[in-house]
């Protein structure tokens, strides 16, 4: 790339990382703040969350870090490019754990309230990220591409693509960790859509309280169906480009990759766009947490304000004084 191209692709990685921390956070913040969200759905909206949070935090940095910009060891860049691909598998099994929650959550409702509590959902996600960690950390087993230039613990420029082989990947990564849960994602929620649209059509049960529940599930699938749509439109540009370089003799331009890791991180950014807007519970939460800081500004604008007022007020007493004092001190040299 340019100079020009590098400084706005630079520019936007960062822009990318701030709302990926501050989004994230503030979603992180809403489910642990407020009891309304302690369903079991928003324990992996969490785990997610958290994925999100540390791309603009380290995967982000690591990116800019591992484009030809540092000189470490081969394995230090090799570490490097190897948490990139965790944060990765982080998000996708935090989006399959969600879809299958959504449908155990509808298929078998009354069973599964009763039978799932909260240490198995942390223990899912406990073991959403350690699976995450095995197959990202996989290269520094021996699945690298071997230095032929210098040794590997010498210094290198570090470049993602010098040290992470294109087949692992392409035949790894994509059509063994991405594709097959992206598929079994969509037959999911295919499913469950299909099964809340034949229970309000019977209006199985209690008129009012099922279709109540229903209509409550189908708003919150779309919504979280929405996030894994937009997860399949950032991600699989890239990896169509990495299959195209792989498999065939097509040159995808350098720019064209960049472009692609930008969408891959943009998407990190905005799922908590789509949770403020889709799913009614955040978005309770995050209207009270902005209401909770504009009120404390208010109140701490108000007490400043108080002060001031204090301040002139005593000001204003003590030239009062001063004024009077004259005339009393005149006073007593007439008397005497």
């Amino acid at each position: 790339m340019s100079e020009g191209e590098l400084v706005i692709y630079t520019s936007v990685e960062v822009l990318l990382a701030v709302g990926c921390c501050l989004g994230n956070l503030l979603v992180i913040w809403a489910v642990w703040s407020f009891r309304a969200l302690s369903q079991t759905t928003f324990c992996f909206i969490v785990s997610l969350a958290v994925a999100d949070f540390l791309v603009g935090l380290v995967a982000v940095p690591f990116a800019l870090v591992i484009d030809g910009r540092l000189k470490t060891s081969f394995y230090g860049c090799l570490f490097f490019s190897c948490v990139v691909i965790v944060l990765t598998q982080a998000s996708v099994h935090s989006l399959l754990a969600i879809a299958v929650d959504r449908y155990l959550r509808v298929y078998k409702p009354l069973r599964y309230r009763g039978s799932v509590k909260k240490q198995h959902l942390w223990a899912a996600v406990t073991v959403c990220w350690l699976s995450a960690s095995i197959l990202g950390f996989i290269p520094m087993f021996g699945w690298h591409n071997e230095d032929t230039t210098t040794r590997e613990n010498s210094t290198i420029t570090c470049h993602f693509m010098t040290v992470i082989p294109m087949s692992y990947l392409v035949n790894f990564i994509f059509f063994a960790c991405i594709l097959p849960p992206t598929i079994t994602m969509i037959a999911l929620y295919l499913l469950l859509f299909n099964m809340i649209s034949k229970q309000l059509r019977s209006g199985v049960g209690r008129p009012m309280e099922s279709r109540s529940f229903y209509r409550k599930e189908r708003r919150l699938a779309n919504s979280l169906a929405l996030v894994l749509v937009l997860f399949a439109i950032c991600w699989f540009p890239l990896q169509i480009m990495n299959i195209l370089t792989y498999y065939t003799d097509v040159k995808v331009p350098t720019v064209a990759f960049h472009i692609g890791v930008l969408l891959c991180h943009a998407n990190s950014g905005v799922n908590p766009i789509v949770y403020a807007f889709k799913v009614p519970k955040i978005k309770m939460a995050f209207k009270s947490i902005f209401r909770k800081l504009t009120s404390t500004e208010k109140k701490d604008d108000q007490s400043s304000q108080t002060l001031e007022n204090n301040a002139s007020s005593n000001s204003n007493h003590e030239r009062c004084i001063m004024n009077i004092n004259p005339q009393v001190v005149l006073a007593t040299n007439k008397d005497d």
